[in-house]
């Protein structure tokens, strides 16, 4: 299209017209001039798709986009698909897979669903999210603990490699030793063999990994993000990396420490971690484990000893 569009001059004697039909150019292509493109439109737009999204995680891209229309942004569902994949989001219900492994990196079974969680460390999880920033944005990383809901390490990164989802794991074990079970998910950072090797380094640990499609198998690392983000992000607006690591750092220390919790009868996460009371957690089975040649068996088998 561009290069037919070159071949029309306005000094040519034959009128624009006739040179568009000629060339197969609609009139209206050719006297528009499409506006440059300027990535700090895409900024705007991803702010306002991720504040949507802390108070509307169950919305897609077709919802998203309706409600940036209503705010006056044309954007066609294409270029919100896009910029939800480059923030990691994807609407809470199940549909197609938004978290892609590495294809030659090994997933993990699901063991969680139906598992009643009656203790501290016994099933940990972990997740990314990113924090907006006026030039771009950081990603960041927990690891939590699922019957206390205690975030037990944390780490910023202004790139997706592995390392330092490793160091954050180390982290996590060096402060509190190890979980019975690990859960992620697919995410080819936690599905490298350099994050893999960190976990199977300690023969106890269990590794499980979310169901495609599913976001829900690590529903309290997504409350985690929720909270953060409605509570700290959103509200203080860090401008810069220096601002964002020390704010972050506060709000964990706030959230771990003095923030009640109802889900812990008002207690804060270190006092259940502590005290192994108050806490726990349940994915409900919904879904009847199979016996077939896929190894859906084994998965079951697994989920009864995790109990």
């Amino acid at each position: 299209m561009k290069l037919r569009k070159s071949w029309i001059g306005g000094d040519e004697p034959l009128p624009v017209s006739t040179q568009c039909q000629l060339v197969e150019v609609s009139r209206a292509s050719y006297y528009v001039k499409p506006e440059p493109y300027s990535p700090s439109d895409d900024d705007l737009l991803m702010r306002l798709i991720d504040e949507e999204y802390t108070f509307h995680p169950f919305y897609g891209s077709r919802r998203m986009r309706q409600i940036l229309l209503k705010k006056g942004y044309v954007v066609n569902r294409k270029r919100v698909q896009r910029l939800m994949r480059q923030l990691g989001l994807a609407g809470m219900a199940p549909g197609p897979n938004t978290s892609k492994p590495h294809p030659e990196h090994k997933v993990y079974p699901y063991l969680l669903r139906g598992v009643s969680v009656t203790r501290p460390n016994q099933v940990w999880s972990t997740d990314i999210t990113w924090c907006r920033l006026p030039g771009g944005f950081m990603y960041l990383m927990a690891v939590i603990d699922w019957y206390s809901r205690k975030a037990l390490a944390w780490r910023l990164s202004n790139s997706m490699e592995s390392s330092f989802c490793v160091e954050c794991l180390e982290e996590a074990i060096r402060k509190y030793g190890v979980p019975e079970i690990f859960n992620s998910d697919q995410g080819a950072q936690f599905t490298s063999d350099v994050f893999i090797r960190a976990l199977t380094k300690y023969p106890t640990i269990r590794i499980s990994m979310d169901g495609r499609g599913r976001a829900l198998d690590n529903i309290f690392v997504e409350r985690l993000w929720r909270s953060a983000k409605h509570e700290d992000l959103s509200l203080k607006g860090y401008g810069t990396v220096v601002e964002l690591k020390p704010g972050l750092a506060e709000y964990f220390r706030l959230y771990n420490t003095e923030r009640p919790h109802q889900s812990l009868g008002y207690k804060t996460p270190d006092e259940a971690y502590a005290s192994a009371t108050g806490g726990g957690a349940c994915i409900v089975d919904k879904f009847s484990q199979k016996q077939s040649s896929d190894g859906s068996s084994e998965v079951k088998q697994q989920q009864q000893s995790a109990a």
